[in-house]
């Protein structure tokens, strides 16, 4: 637990005081956000806004955890045959999708602010490189087993954990890794339209897999089977690989996200950017596969799912019947032009991340409560 708190700690304090810093530099060097004309009015004064503040979210969380692994160093858990002195293959995963996904933004941000219009990347060069990270990143997370056998990701899917009945082979493990990342990387980066919103809900989700993670590390079992929690073993209760590992993550990229929303929440100072956007679809993508909780995961990022999803719909009543089914895509810009202000808006939206996250929470608890009932 000292580990995950002192990530979270320095995460949060590298971020509320280095966002100020971003937004000096970022608008010294005119890299404000394209606003689009065809949006909502009501974004028009937001123009030249510093853009690209997702660096300062990847920059604190990275060094995090780097404080977390020192802080390891220096005092050693009781547990070395479980937790490993240096970094794991898991922190591998996840850093890397949570840093090359933010790298897709960051070019996408780049370019917007060199062209100084809202097109940026296009879709099939987002598309792309989402597939070529997957790829990567899906094969280590299925190779180099811990000495427990367990790899970061797994050949079955997963709810609350593996469903030992829905093997989907190597190919289909990568995938769906590559599904998970694409969906969750575009979900988040479409939620990112108001100001704090995605940063608020990207805290819930993230805060629910700290929870996780962390359960998943502190509970040991002697036979490794569902149903054996003596608590007594050498080996985790969940079919996991460095759990510890995931819940410091987490806990250090929740806590930068605070640290960041004091400067982005309504009216922001700052942007995160598809920098920011990216990376966190990203790192939730990789936390659900690391933890066995793919299936889960549509539940614990409600939001993101339900804002998806408003997207999917009015393309499809677009181009089927000629007639929207909402004002504007996504969701949030339809009670824009509704009448809801800003700041309702993104509140309500909080209420429905934390209601999601919450809800997937208890049904990972309530599997252990029918486990050891």
């Amino acid at each position: 637990m000292r580990a995950v708190v002192i990530a979270a700690a320095v995460a949060f304090l590298v971020s509320l005081l280095g966002t100020p810093l971003a937004i000096k530099g970022f608008a010294r060097l005119r890299a404000g956000q394209p606003i689009r004309t065809d949006g909502p009015r009501s974004h028009l004064p937001k123009q030249g806004t510093p853009t690209m503040g997702g660096v300062v979210i990847i920059v604190a969380t990275v060094a995090a955890y780097i404080a977390g692994r020192v802080s390891l160093a220096v005092w050693p858990l009781p547990e070395p045959q479980i937790v490993q002195v240096g970094p794991s293959y898991t922190a591998l995963v996840l850093l890397g999708l949570f840093v090359f996904c933010g790298a897709i933004g960051f070019i996408d941000d780049y370019l917007k602010v060199r062209r100084r219009n809202s097109a940026g990347l296009s879709e099939r060069g987002k598309l792309l490189g989402q597939l070529v990270i997957g790829v990567v990143f899906g094969i280590v997370a299925l190779s180099f087993p811990s000495t427990a056998g367990e790899t970061v990701a797994s050949t079955t899917l997963s709810f609350v954990r593996d469903i030992d009945w829905l093997q989907v082979g190597h190919v289909g493990a990568i995938l769906m890794f590559i599904v998970v990342v694409v969906s969750t990387t575009n979900a988040v980066n479409l939620t990112d339209g108001l100001d704090g919103l995605a940063t608020g809900a990207s805290v819930a989700v993230l805060a629910a897999y700290l929870a996780i993670g962390f359960w998943q590390y502190r509970h040991w079992c002697a036979d490794n089977a569902p149903g054996g929690y003596n608590f007594s073993g050498t080996q985790y209760c969940y079919e996991v690989r460095d759990p510890l590992e995931v819940a410091m993550l987490a806990g250090a990229a929740a806590a930068a996200c605070i640290g960041f929303l004091w400067w982005n929440a309504s009216p922001a100072k700052i942007f995160m950017g598809d920098t920011g956007s990216m990376a966190l679809g990203g790192l939730i993508a990789a936390l659900a596969l690391a933890t066995r909780t793919v299936l889960l995961l549509p539940i614990i990022g409600g939001l993101f799912v339900i804002i998806t999803l408003s997207l999917i719909i009015q393309r499809i009543s677009y181009k089927t019947t000629g007639k929207r089914v909402f004002r504007m895509s996504p969701l949030h810009h339809h009670f824009e032009l509704v009448g809801w202000s800003e700041v309702n808006i993104v509140i309500r939206f909080w209420i429905i991340a934390g209601l999601g996250a919450a809800a997937g929470l208890g049904i990972f608890y309530g599997d252990f409560l029918a486990a050891t009932g």
